[in-house]
């Protein structure tokens, strides 16, 4: 078995409540402080989104629409987003002006370089406007597991066997319920789970695109795909 299939069976076999007792222990609470969804200093905010993510935040306004009262009054730029409003390429590995091949996608940003979902309130208070449709690293964080395969922030060991990480955040060390540690935990295995199933899609739909002067290519689970998330075709 190779050592990403390997990872696969360890993250399946993640004991839930194993994981619930670490975040239980350090506490954890949302302060809605934004640390997490802007950009560190020069650097642009980047959190990888699966393509399936990509497609369920795409549709969300779409699905509000269905079960809203007044459809007929929204335009279509109002009721969809397309896949360039939700993700961009993972700009590891790319050129200066954006070109080349890279591997999975990012959350599209704004001109500030924060997450392009982020709202922020007069007092400084940050919401998330896609919040039900999050993807699983903005549902999980700041907690991530040790697993060869798996995305950053690894952080410092919460628990005695390093498996359970916490990245630096203001929210760490507050009070959280058993059922919200509990809640938690489901998601931050299923992240580990979903993060190793893309790599080895990744891994094994790879194929060199040689691609044009200028061009962008972003290699995922499903092939090779342009920054519009439409396939690839050289």
């Amino acid at each position: 078995m190779q050592d990403l299939e390997a990872e696969l069976e360890r993250a399946r076999a993640l004991d839930e409540s194993d994981l619930a007792d670490a975040i239980e222990t350090i506490g954890f609470e949302c302060t809605r402080c934004g640390a997490c969804c802007k950009s560190e200093e020069d650097d642009p905010h980047t959190a990888t989104v699966f393509p399936d993510e990509v497609r369920e935040v795409a549709g969300e306004d779409d699905e509000r629409d269905r079960r809203s009262d007044d459809v007929a009054s929204r335009s279509p730029s109002q009721s969809s987003r397309d896949w360039r409003d939700v993700a961009r390429p993972m700009p590891y590995g790319l050129d200066e002006d954006g070109s080349g091949e890279t591997f999975e996608w990012a959350l599209q940003t704004n001109a500030c370089g924060d997450c392009t979902f982020y709202e922020e309130d007069d007092d400084g208070t940050g919401a998330c406007t896609v919040h039900d449709s999050r993807p699983l690293i903005c549902e999980t964080y700041p907690f991530s597991v040790a697993l060869g395969g798996t995305s950053q922030p690894m952080g410092e060991a919460v628990d005695e066997s390093g498996m359970v990480r916490a990245h630096e955040c203001e929210g760490l060390g507050r009070d959280i319920s058993r059922a919200d540690a509990e809640d938690l935990a489901a998601a931050l295995k299923e992240r580990a789970v979903r993060e190793l199933e893309e790599a080895i899609g990744v891994r094994d739909e790879y194929a060199p695109a040689d691609p044009d002067a200028g061009e962008t290519v972003v290699h995922d689970s499903e092939g090779a795909k342009r920054p519009d998330g439409s396939v690839y075709e050289p």
